[in-house]
This record gives C-alpha cells, structure tokens and sequence, in this order.
C-alpha cells in the first residue's frame, strides 16, 4: 500500500450546495475511515467558508484512489471542479505520527 495527497478544488460559489450535501458526505467519509487516512478542508483563513479539500489516501494505485472518492456526495453531486492526486513518500516513513 501506497499513501497519496488527494486535493480537491471546489467550484466558486457553491457554498448552498456544499451546506446540503456536507450531512453524506461526512456519512461518506466514515464509511471511508479505514483507507481515507485524513480527510478535511482547506481554507484561506479558519473563518472562511472551504475552497476544497484535501485528503491522504492510503490505496495500492491512484485508480484505486479514484474508486474510493469516485462515491463521495461532494463529487457525485457537482461541488468539486477538479482533483489532483500525487503519491506522496514521507520522510521517516517508519515514524508514527498522530494527527
């Protein structure tokens, strides 16, 4: 298994649907809690409404990762314009770190 940096970028202005869809896709993401390692948002300031999300993945390919969010209401729904999926090696990778 590999670890991979998923970066969701929302479409502006979609703060309405975000709201309604946010209640499945925390649903989602439990559902998901065993191979989406750290999933959150990612903001200009705390205060601010999300510009996306980012996610570490754990999976053995990126077509894996693309199997697991290919089901997450924020991307069925139409919220995110875009996604970029990089593997991601960390640098003591035998070193636990909590988050």
């Amino acid at each position: 298994m590999a670890l991979y940096i998923v970066q969701f970028e929302d479409k502006p202005n979609m703060g309405e649907l975000r709201d309604k869809l946010l209640k499945s896709h925390f649903e989602f993401l439990d559902r998901v809690k065993d191979r989406v390692l750290v999933p959150g948002s990612m903001r200009e300031v705390p205060s601010d409404k999300p510009l996306g999300g980012l996610w570490i993945i754990e999976a053995k390919d990126e077509a894996e990762v693309r199997d697991i969010f290919k089901d997450d209401p924020f991307w069925t729904g139409g919220l995110r314009a875009q996604v970029r999926i990089n593997r991601w090696q960390k640098a003591f990778p035998d070193r636990k770190v909590p988050i």
